[in-house]
């Protein structure tokens, strides 16, 4: 993981970035399934190994030129998560830096770049998912058939693996994109 956090730190060139955004898939692939396959649902280490899966994913996202300069990373729901979400907090990427925020009212949603739904909502999800404006907002999730329910990232524990599924159609709609190395690595993409 430290090697990881330093190749996040490397000066911004095209080709450093690049280099970074290879090495950081090929981690991905290969060594979350191998270092994390001991992971139980709902344990500290399974939220551990989510939140990194939430700063990839947020590395690997493509949103509009015209986007802040900040991404506002929400939590929505039951914190599963601890203290292991608010590591993201002032992190950056492509110069743009994280701010994490937990939030209960969902109107409160239409501020955030990012939000993650939690477990606990997922009986209202369509219904939350159907208020928020048609707007660049990655929405991730843990939910079972999450992705099928219009959030655009959702991660399932999997064989003590944590692996996740892209509804690239969804993201799309909102005016995001994926890096095609994310793409390749998700268990399933729904155009």
């Amino acid at each position: 993981m430290q090697f990881f956090n330093l190749l996040i730190k490397l000066p911004a060139t095209f080709v450093n970035r690049c280099v970074c955004y290879t090495i950081a898939a090929l981690w991905l692939g290969f060594s979350l399934s191998i270092s994390h396959s001991v992971a139980k649902a709902d344990s500290p280490l399974e939220y551990q190994v989510k939140a990194a899966f939430i700063y990839n994913f947020i590395a690997f996202t493509h949103w509009p030129d015209n986007t802040n300069q900040v991404i506002l990373l929400c939590v929505f729901g039951e914190d599963h998560f601890g203290n292991e979400i608010d590591k993201l907090q002032n992190r950056s990427i492509d110069k743009r830096h994280i701010n994490v925020v937990r939030i209960s009212d969902p109107d409160q949603l239409k501020q955030c770049q990012a939000i993650f739904f939690s477990k606990s909502v997922s009986n209202n999800l369509a219904s939350i998912l159907n208020s928020l404006p048609n707007e660049p907002i990655l929405t991730l999730a843990d939910t079972p058939n999450a992705a099928s329910k219009g959030i655009a990232i959702n991660m399932s524990l999997m064989n003590q693996k944590i692996v996740f599924e892209i509804n690239l159609a969804i993201a799309r709609k909102s005016g995001l994109d994926f890096s095609s190395k994310l793409l390749q690595l998700a268990a399933k993409v729904y155009q």
